[in-house]
């Protein structure tokens, strides 16, 4: 299928994008129609395009009780990442992201949860290695790789599903290095470095039509080992053709860092 894909233009020396206020936002938005794959049919890894389609039903019962996510699907992030990297150990620091297409009504309506409609990397080199760094707590490692774990709550077709561009189709020249800014009420507003992207007729772009809820797309943030896939553009876009019926989309996101020691 032919998707609007929400690339950044270059008005913006420094773009800055806010969790919540996007009416502070300074990134140029530049819609191009690209060709996105079936992923399914692709069937890509994690090593080699950056990202991949897992089977992992969730014990969690109420996804909006973040004390139960906390509890419980946290460990199952960090379970299911390691198994699927074998990396020596795994955290998850918080209980994620519910995120909500704007026909739902519940757009915006908690902290950070609309959905992420420009492309963009969440982290820069510059931030991974300072949260590997910290993570690590001083211990020497071989490598660190962040990853995403992506589950849609909401049944299908995901009227505003994800997608993702192939590590491999990926230059540097696209990449725009950006302000993230968190501005969560009541707290402090703090910051880091991530990435926005500019078009590229190579990209390649993929999705996984039709989630269900055993299923999760797991893809990287980046990873240290310039061997593997290194980090994956990612952006929420409008289904074409979808059913006038289709629920709105409701999904979830985990982060999670990996490390190999030494």
């Amino acid at each position: 299928m032919d998707a609007w894909i929400a690339y950044s233009g270059r008005k913006f020396a420094r773009p800055r994008y806010y969790a919540n206020a996007h009416e502070r936002d300074e990134v140029e938005i530049a819609p191009v129609l690209m060709p996105v794959a079936d992923a399914r049919a692709a069937r890509p890894t994690i090593d080699r395009e950056g990202f991949q389609l897992v089977q992992h039903r969730s014990a969690v019962r109420d996804f909006a009780d973040r004390e139960e996510v906390a509890r419980i699907h946290m460990r199952e992030i960090e379970e299911l990442v390691q198994a699927e990297t074998g990396a020596d150990f795994v955290h998850v620091g918080a209980p994620g992201l519910l995120r909500f297409s704007e026909k739902s009504g519940r757009a915006g309506t908690l902290n950070n949860s609309m959905p992420a409609r420009f492309a963009h990397i969440d982290i820069s080199d510059a931030t991974a290695a300072q949260f590997a760094d910290r993570g690590a707590k001083g211990r020497a490692y071989a490598r660190c790789a962040h990853y995403n774990v992506w589950r849609a709550l909401s049944p299908p077709p995901q009227d505003v599903p994800l997608a993702l561009c192939d590590a491999r189709s990926l230059a540097a020249v696209d990449l725009i290095a950006a302000d993230a800014v968190f501005d969560e009420s009541g707290k402090p507003e703090w910051s880091f470095e991530g990435l926005v992207v500019a078009h590229s007729a190579a990209h390649r772009w993929f999705a996984f039509p039709d989630l269900t809820a055993g299923e999760a797309i797991l893809f990287k943030t980046h990873d240290s080992d310039s061997a593997r896939a290194h980090h994956v553009p990612h952006v929420a876009f409008d289904l074409p053709d979808c059913p006038a019926n289709a629920p709105p989309r409701v999904s979830i996101e985990m982060r999670a860092t990996a490390w190999w020691w030494r």
